[in-house]
């Protein structure tokens, strides 16, 4: 509101209550309708709240100013009365405002702003007439020209009639006079009002009142809030009017004076008001909630009708009332061809599905989403989910409908399907995988694990699900697999291995840990792959075995000898401790072989490298060379003493006659030795034993020869 309207609004005020006092003043008697504090209340209802601070002063200032110029001068009980009217203004517009922070009838609707102006309306006069009663015994009596009950009953029907007049032009502004192409007409029914009403109060011979009512009520049912407005204005002019000079229905009542006509009047007027407002604001929230009901309507249409989804509503019998045009993209089907099918469409297959779900619905008012297929006009069926609720029937007042919204899943479908078929493929190839895999989360808990785990832990797979890995392998292989699960839980893949006992039993296993990432970045744990590698294990030890053993007699062969001799020779090189080599051959063991047969020369040489074995020491090395050859290597020898025993109880160790073949057999052999205090490379030490050995040999054999050379 701008400064002219303030000054307007003061102005208007002013006139009205400076009118009001005169005509007062002179008549000697409280006018029968009290305008200036209705005009006040409407504007303050009228306006935002930010307006108010001008406008209560404007109001104040020209209630002051229309007693200065109604009595020409300035007096304490003028001031009170300004005050009176004052506070009652401010009682019924915060009131209404307290319950109504914008006048729109949105809030509650109109009915109930009407009770609640009415009851401010009410309460203000109230207080306005104790102060004005206050005030008039407090001053020269009869200044305010009027007793309580007048005061109460004009300030009360001001404030409404015109209170309401003011707020419904307010609001209504250009269509206080009717919508555009309707103001003759609506000019048309005003002035039929005023004629019949004029007809009605300007004869005294008939009390007519009753049928000023018919063409009121006809304008508040045709025009609503303007033409309640407009109705009661007419009226309640024509009324004070004829009641001013005397003429109409109330000069009827015998010896009637001034005073008593305008109770009568201003009974009527409320009467009136009691009748008409009630009817308008009704009127007014009828059409408020049709409007509402109408913008819903065409809101839920809009939604229906351009949604991609299906909307269906169904009767109680089964029949499609309404089908949204959705259908013919989705299903090909027009709306009308898919309400005829009824449901027909459904897919044998899920017609009891759908049929348990609409009864559950109908019964307990609550379904769940349900999948379905319906059949496509051009053939084939669409995969369709769809959630129904209970709602009331638009079109059929006090009938329940069923209401569902469905939407095109069938490419859902068939990606869920295929979905699941790779999962079914990966799982079948995951559990038929001859490897334990596994998912382990942040907290050390297997969340998966194959089938094939049930083989190797010899318990059903299922059984460490929810478990930790140090549950489920034990404190004793979970201290190997510790650093492992540590080093993959901060983001780096890990191949090791490791061995396990079950049954007794050892078993060795391969691990491979790789992390599981989300794809925000985020780590869900990781990821196992283990194989059990015993039988590879086993077989890497048993080639180990026959790399560096011999495979007819058990001891060692020639390379594990060489291996062992050239870490002594460097030991002895850096240690300067000497080192006894026996080189031994079996004497005549080709006349073995050609008469009894290779099979007794072998269980010979079995023979022999068993009693060799017996014969030398724990620390000492013996080893077979190839054919008949053996050696044997001895370290902390310390002096040729040593050597002569080792070497005697060698060829002593042949006394007993071996079996073979059946036969029993002298074997004897021939052993060369050497003892060397500094030994400088292997060939050296394994040359003066071979020299020694040849020695023996030509000395007759079934001896032993040591190298003395270095005496």
């Amino acid at each position: 509101m701008t400064w002219a309207g303030v000054a307007a609004v003061f102005a208007v005020i002013l006139a009205s209550d400076a009118v009001s006092l005169l005509l007062a003043k002179h008549g000697g008697a409280r006018a029968s309708l009290w305008t200036a504090n209705g005009i006040a209340a409407g504007v303050l209802l009228s306006v935002p709240r930010r307006y108010w601070t001008a406008l209560i002063g404007a109001i104040a200032m020209a209630l002051l100013l229309g007693q200065a110029l109604a009595f020409g001068t300035w007096q304490t009980s003028h001031m009170l009365l300004a005050l009176v009217d004052f506070v009652e203004i401010l009682i019924v517009a915060g009131i209404v405002r307290r319950y109504f922070p914008t006048i729109s009838g949105q809030t509650g609707g109109y009915l109930r702003l009407g009770r609640v102006a009415i009851a401010a309306a009410l309460i203000g006069c109230i207080v306005s007439t104790v102060l004005a009663s206050i005030a008039q015994q407090l001053t020269t009596r009869g200044v305010f020209f009027a007793t309580p009950d007048e005061w109460f009953r004009s300030h009360l029907l001001g404030m409404v009639i015109v209170g309401m007049l003011t707020l419904v032009a307010f609001r209504e502004r250009g269509r206080m006079l009717g919508a555009p192409g309707m103001r003759l007409r609506m000019l048309r029914d005003v002035l039929l009002l005023v004629a019949i009403s004029v007809s009605v109060f300007v004869q005294t011979r008939y009390p007519l009142l009753f049928v000023v009512f018919a063409p009121l009520l006809y304008l508040v049912f045709r025009y609503r809030l303007p033409g309640l407005v407009l109705g009661v204005t007419m009226v309640t002019l024509i009324t004070n009017v004829s009641t001013a000079i005397g003429v109409g229905p109330f000069a009827l009542i015998p010896s009637a004076n001034t005073e008593e006509r305008a109770l009568i009047a201003q009974i009527f007027l409320g009467v009136v008001c009691l009748v008409a407002v009630p009817v308008a604001l009704a009127l007014a929230d009828r059409q408020r909630l049709a409007g509402e009901v109408a913008v819903s309507e065409s809101l839920y249409r809009l939604l229906a009708d351009y949604a991609s989804d299906l909307i269906v509503r169904i009767d109680d019998d089964g029949t499609r009332r309404y089908v949204s045009p959705s259908v013919e993209d989705m299903l090909g089907w027009t709306p009308e061809e898919f309400a005829a099918q009824r449901g027909g469409l459904i897919h044998p297959d899920d017609r009891e599905r759908v049929r348990g779900v609409l009864v559950r619905l109908r019964t307990i008012g609550t379904s769940d989403l349900v999948r379905y297929r319906v059949r496509h006009r051009e053939g084939g069926y669409r995969w369709l989910e769809a959630l129904g609720r209970l709602a009331p029937s638009p079109d059929h007042p006090g009938e329940i409908e069923t209401v569902y919204s469905a939407r095109d899943i069938t490419e859902r479908v068939l990606a869920e399907d295929a979905l699941a078929d790779s999962e079914k493929r990966l799982r079948t190839i995951t559990d038929n995988v001859p490897a334990v895999i596994a998912h382990v989360d942040t907290d050390q808990r297997y969340t998966f694990i194959n089938a094939y785990a049930s083989e190797v832990i010899g318990r059903a797979a299922s059984s460490n699900i929810g478990h930790t890995v140090e549950e489920m392998r034990g404190p004793a292989v979970y201290a190997h697999l510790k650093p492992h699960i540590e080093q993959v839980l901060q983001g780096a893949a890990t191949t090791f291995e490791y061995e396990a006992d079950a049954g007794g039993k050892t078993h060795y296993f391969q691990a491979t840990y790789v992390p599981a990432i989300n794809a925000d970045g985020t780590s869900t744990g990781f990821y196992t792959l283990t194989t059990e590698i015993t039988r590879i294990k086993l077989a890497e030890q048993q080639l180990d075995f026959l790399a560096h053993h011999d495979a007819l007699t058990g001891i060692a062969n020639r390379l594990s000898f060489r291996e062992s001799v050239d870490l002594a020779v460097q030991h002895a090189a850096t240690t300067h401790e000497p080192l006894l080599l026996m080189m031994i051959d079996v004497d005549h063991f080709k006349q073995i072989n050609d008469t009894y047969g290779h099979a007794a020369g072998d269980a010979v040489l079995s023979q022999i490298a068993a009693r060799l074995r017996g014969s030398i020491r724990k620390t000492d090395r013996l080893a077979r060379l190839g054919g008949d050859e053996f050696v044997v290597l001895c370290e902390n020898v310390d002096d040729a003493n040593v050597a002569e025993t080792l070497a005697e109880k060698i060829t002593r160790a042949m006394d007993e006659p071996m079996v073979a073949g059946g036969h029993l057999l002298r074997v004897t052999l021939s052993v060369g030795v050497t003892l060397c205090p500094q030994v400088s490379t292997v060939d050296l030490l394994m040359q003066r034993a071979d020299e020694a050995l040849y020695l023996a040999k030509s000395k007759g054999r079934a001896r032993y020869q040591i190298d003395d050379r270095d005496k």
